[in-house]
């Protein structure tokens, strides 16, 4: 039986991988920008959506030049062929996030500041006081969150393919 959670295409990969990034840079973003900021408020909401996008694109392109190639290496050298769907996903997200939120803690204060027109290096300087927060809020987000999101659009478009 073919699992419908994942992907069958690269079109699919894309909508897939497009869904975790969308969530997990939108949620980050705003909670980087609301802790740069001293505290959340409700504009932020519809605030944070230019830097999103080119935060966004970013992420797109990280996944698909970087990440998801360093993800599958690491995969193939300590998972066996044998291990379940969900071993696989969860070693997926911890690898993926580890990546990710490494670089991301380094280039996202670097867009948020030239986007808001006051270019500054402070939150490249600040990584090593940001990335353990934002590694634990990107793991959660995509554990809890993208990841079954992304999954349930699959599940979702395969179905309706399959009825079609």
């Amino acid at each position: 039986m073919e699992d419908t959670r994942f992907p069958r295409n690269g079109r699919e990969g894309l909508l897939y991988g497009g869904t975790i990034a969308a969530i997990t840079a939108y949620l980050m973003a705003l909670l980087n920008m609301s802790r740069s900021l001293g505290g959340f408020r409700t504009e932020y909401l519809v605030g944070i959506l230019p830097t999103f996008v080119v935060v966004w694109i970013i992420v797109m392109l990280l996944m698909s030049l970087i990440v998801g190639r360093v993800s599958e290496h690491v995969q193939s050298r300590y998972l066996a062929p044998d291990d379940s769907a969900n071993c696989r996903i969860v070693f997926s997200i911890v690898v993926c996030v580890l990546c990710m939120s490494t670089m991301m803690t380094a280039i996202g204060p670097v867009v948020g500041s030239v986007m808001s027109g006051d270019p500054s290096m402070d939150g490249v300087l600040a990584w090593p006081e940001n990335w353990p927060s934002n590694f634990c809020a990107a793991f959660l987000i995509e554990l809890a969150l993208a990841q079954p999101a992304a999954r349930a659009l699959m599940v979702r478009l395969h179905s309706g393919a399959s009825t079609a």
